[in-house]
């Protein structure tokens, strides 16, 4: 015969249980992670329980707790879980432990540069989504150790992001991005960890031919990052309105695209940059080189990177999402 007293202490255990799946899983992190730290109580040697903590503390960007929490995980554990691995890697990244992170990288069986210090290498391009609790941007970069990369695109001034920011990312995969015939792994940005110097600015620009925009492209001085056409990558809204600069269609449709008749004369542009004073002279000197260019107007935006508000779920990719679906 069962003994009622445990039966009923089994009972509350599972209802704790249960409690702190579905706590975590509606997006309430600090809740979740007290009630993973209450099942730690009861069930202070089950590993997946102090992964749990440290995951939800992961999410909540609090490295010393996430670390804690996974490396406890691993020492309860009798075997090598990757999973506590990557996101003691992530936590330790963040935090600058390099040894820490270096050891955690090494028990995945990822090669790195040998040292003691930061990882700087070249671990390929991938797409990251910055802010991916608000609008998600997607923009390229490159790897220089398992989980930072440095930005490549000029990205919008309202995400608070610049051009050739360090940031973390999350070692899970949220989805592909394909350009030409590659197609590049998206992460989840967590946090920016070195900030560029290379504020984004915002040119609106007269360019009467295809050529005039390709000029401005490949144009170079001292200062200037990179030079990008936003013209019809940034769909979803009307930058010149939204700067308050004046234009002569209200709000052109279609692409722009070299051989389409439908080409736009009036461009935005986006630049990463040292300074403004680069930004003009360049834009100055390409408006005198050639016949019907002219500069409309040069903004800058600057912008504090907002953190995810409590109860969102955002680091669900749309694999999961599907997976979920499909299980229904």
């Amino acid at each position: 015969m069962d003994d009622p007293v445990e039966s009923a202490d089994k009972a509350a255990i599972r209802a704790l249980y249960d409690r702190a799946y579905a706590t975590f899983n509606n997006g309430d992190l600090h809740q979740a992670s007290a009630l993973f730290g209450e099942l730690t109580v009861h069930r202070p040697n089950v590993a997946y329980l102090h992964y749990m903590r440290g995951l939800a503390h992961k999410y909540m960007r609090d490295w010393p707790a996430s670390l804690e929490h996974n490396l406890r995980a691993q020492q309860v554990e009798e075997e090598f879980d990757e999973a506590s691995a990557w996101n003691a890697g992530i936590a330790a990244t963040a935090m600058g432990d390099w040894a820490e992170a270096r050891r955690q990288w090494a028990q995945c069986g990822i090669t790195i540069p040998e040292g003691d210090g930061p990882i700087e290498s070249d671990f390929g391009m991938v797409a990251v989504r910055l802010n991916p609790w608000g609008t998600g941007e997607t923009v390229y970069a490159r790897r220089i150790d398992v989980v930072r990369a440095r930005l490549l695109n000029v990205p919008l001034p309202e995400s608070g992001h610049r051009l050739f920011d360090i940031v973390l990312h999350d070692g899970a995969k949220t989805g592909e991005r394909v350009s030409g015939d590659r197609t590049y792994p998206v992460f989840n940005a967590l946090q920016t960890l070195q900030r560029s110097d290379h504020r984004t600015y915002v040119a609106f620009v007269q360019c009467p031919t295809v050529e005039d925009k390709e000029a401005l492209e490949q144009a170079e001085l001292p200062g200037i990052g990179f030079v990008e056409d936003w013209t019809h990558s940034i769909r979803h809204l009307c930058l010149r309105c939204s700067y308050g600069v004046a234009h002569l269609q209200e709000h052109p449709q279609g692409d722009a695209d070299a051989g389409n008749d439908d080409w736009k004369v009036e461009r935005q542009l986006g630049m990463g940059a040292q300074g403004k004073a680069a930004v003009e002279r360049l834009l100055a000197d390409w408006a005198a080189a050639g016949p019907g260019r002219r500069v409309d107007a040069i903004e800058s935006r600057e912008v504090e990177a907002e953190g995810p508000a409590e109860g969102s779920v955002w680091w669900r990719g749309f694999e999961d999402e599907e997976n979920e679906e499909s299980e229904e």
